[in-house]
């Protein structure tokens, strides 16, 4: 079967992931999507606004229900400090799995060498990148050790949502129907998710 990896914080899942998601899996023939939550997200340390764990867990696998196309894993809610990439993809290897393929927006492309030991990352796994259509980007603006990600390039639906802008209406009263399956709008309408902080 082949799994293709979704990290990221969730917070919360909403459609366009859902949807980009599949699309991408369905373009590079992956048969399985394996969300994986970050419990601090490098790049988000200092984030105060970040749900915890285990309502963000919860949330996703409300969010694929019964599908068979999705999983959910908390591999990353195990361990503490920094949820890194290359950490992570040590411990699929433990866990018997061959070749790892990570899906990772294109907005990360610039960015991936600045990740934790970026270089053996990019020899250890094949990322997916999903971009939007009419995306470009100068590949030779990359390391050359990275360059050769413009062949894994998806392109996926264009979705204008995201978890910011969720969090964002809430805090200001606003309705995220349609934003995030009705499983996930119960969940944080019922646990008080998001917000809006009285003083």
């Amino acid at each position: 079967m082949a799994l293709l990896c979704f990290g990221g914080t969730f917070n919360p899942i909403h459609h366009g992931h859902l949807i980009c998601a599949r699309a991408a899996a369905e373009i590079a023939r992956f048969d399985k999507i394996l969300l994986i939550l970050s419990l601090i997200p490098p790049h988000k340390l200092n984030s105060a606004d970040i749900a915890e764990p285990h309502h963000r867990l919860a949330m996703c696998r409300l969010a694929i229900g019964s599908d068979p196309l999705f999983d959910v894993s908390d591999i990353e809610l195990k361990r503490s400090g920094p949820s890194y990439t290359f950490d992570t993809v040590q411990e699929l290897f433990r866990q018997g799995h061959g070749k790892v393929h990570w899906l990772i927006g294109a907005d990360m492309v610039a960015i991936l060498p600045k990740w934790h030991r970026a270089l053996e990352l990019i020899e250890q796994l094949n990322f997916v990148v999903m971009a939007r259509p009419g995306w470009q980007f100068d590949w030779d603006s990359l390391p050359r050790e990275f360059q050769h990600l413009q062949h894994n390039v998806v392109q996926t639906p264009l979705i204008d949502i995201s978890s910011t802008d969720i969090r964002r209406r809430l805090q200001q009263g606003r309705s995220i129907d349609y934003l995030t399956p009705k499983s996930v709008q119960d969940y944080i309408n019922a646990n008080h998710l998001y917000a809006a902080t009285v003083t």
